[in-house]
């Protein structure tokens, strides 16, 4: 039996399965789109948190540490309660719809964009920023060269924000419902898929998601290597 699961999973695979590869695109594309609109938010918040200090600032990046382990399931429960019909914004209409997922992903994953690149400032800013003003670099100047010897910091914490929605499964059940050719996932279709003893679909899920996250996992070690050159 496993044997005829692999094989008809694979077969999936590389006959491009337009049930299969339709998740996986609405996966990508959430993923991507997550990840751009949180990196317009916690990557300036990173770099403005990570190269000044102020009052209360280990505060914040504990609460930012401390919103790294918290639980999809309560990111979406969160937003469930703003965008449901009952909620301040149902007029809206985002629950159960891609954009509404979206707002759950880009909420989930704004503090790990942010913790990533302030840890990045931190580990260059302060010599780099000294050496920058002792070479006669303006302080505009300085606060530039800062960033961009943490480029490869914060290019992984892109990375690892998009690695981390990909695989996400619990804000798309709650704010996608788990529509079928809607709002449907990758992560979301293999839970459903197993339910329903459709285990050839999920291993072939399955597959293209492990692929995913070690093309992720990949690019994440080659940023790093090339941060430690």
């Amino acid at each position: 039996m496993f044997d005829d699961v692999l094989r008809n999973a694979w077969h999936l695979v590389v006959t491009f399965d337009p049930d299969v590869f339709g998740y996986a695109v609405r996966s990508l594309t959430i993923a991507t789109v997550s990840t751009l609109v949180a990196g317009v938010v916690g990557i300036p918040a990173g770099i403005l948190i990570g190269q000044h200090d102020f009052a209360g600032k280990r505060a914040v990046v504990t609460i930012l540490n401390t919103l790294l382990a918290l639980p999809t399931v309560v990111v979406g429960l969160t937003v469930y309660m703003f965008v449901s019909r009952q909620g301040p914004l149902g007029h809206l209409e985002l629950l159960f719809t891609v954009p509404g997922i979206i707002i759950g992903e880009v909420l989930l994953i704004i503090p790990l964009i942010t913790a990533l690149t302030v840890a990045a400032m931190s580990r260059t800013g302060r010599d780099v920023r000294k050496t920058a003003l002792a070479l006669g670099a303006s302080s505009r100047r300085a606060h530039w060269t800062v960033i961009c010897e943490s480029r490869f910091g914060i290019l992984a914490a892109i990375i690892a924000a998009f690695g981390r929605v990909v695989s996400e499964v619990g804000v798309a059940t709650i704010l996608g419902g788990n529509i079928d050719r809607f709002t449907r996932t990758m992560t979301t279709a293999l839970v459903r898929y197993v339910d329903m003893g459709e285990f050839a679909l999920a291993l072939a899920l399955g597959m293209l998601l492990l692929t995913i996250s070690l093309s992720i996992n990949i690019l994440f070690q080659f940023v790093q290597g090339g941060g430690q050159e």
